[in-house]
């Protein structure tokens, strides 16, 4: 019986760090799940789109970043040139199809070089030679309309890559992403605008 005393003292003491640890997960776990609830809820629609809804979310540090966005088609059409039917340079484009996209920011972020307080944002682009990306104010808009310049919070440089894989559908994704940055990419065709994200300072 003396012999049997230590394991299971031993039995204790594991039973008890397993515990500790999974009510320390589920903490950790339940802080996760109400920082994503502060999140915008995904587009929903009446009916089905030919451009349909997408969302993009990624953790950079521990700031939740999440985009909400249409994805139009190519179709054969002209793109991102002079007096294209598509997103033509030089012109303010919502970034996607429908209504502009939306980027949330839990935290405060730097976007492009450039701070940006924690909130939800309009997501526009410049097409060119080099791509400005704007964050706007006025966060739910349809398209481009009623796009007002004086509401923009940051407009960033960006460099696009012009010989990314194909891509017929528009993407917005995250990619390169670590500790504490990840880059925002805007696909389509066979060009890539990147735009980094660094976790606020």
């Amino acid at each position: 019986m003396i012999g049997t005393l230590p394991l299971l003292l031993g039995l204790f003491v594991v039973a008890s760090a397993c515990a500790q640890d999974d009510h320390m997960n589920g903490e950790a776990e339940a802080a996760g799940h109400m920082e994503h609830a502060d999140m915008p809820p995904m587009r929903a629609n009446d009916e089905a789109r030919p451009s349909p809804n997408a969302g993009v979310m990624a953790t950079i540090g521990t700031t939740s970043v999440m985009v909400h966005y249409g994805r139009p088609s190519l179709r054969g059409r002209a793109y991102f040139a002079d007096g294209s039917e598509l997103a033509p340079a030089g012109a303010v484009w919502r970034t996607g199809a429908n209504e502009a996209p939306t980027i949330t920011f839990a935290d405060d972020v730097i976007f492009g070089g450039e701070p940006v307080a924690a909130g939800t944002y309009a997501l526009f682009s410049i097409p060119g030679d080099e791509w400005t990306v704007i964050l706007n104010a006025t966060a739910q808009q349809w398209g481009s309309f009623r796009y007002d310049e004086a509401e923009d919070v940051v407009r960033v440089m960006a460099e696009p890559m012009t010989d990314a894989p194909m891509q017929e559908q528009f993407e917005i994704r995250f990619q390169d992403i670590t500790e504490d940055s990840a880059t925002l990419i805007l696909h389509w065709g066979t060009v890539g605008v990147p735009v980094t994200i660094q976790a606020g300072m």
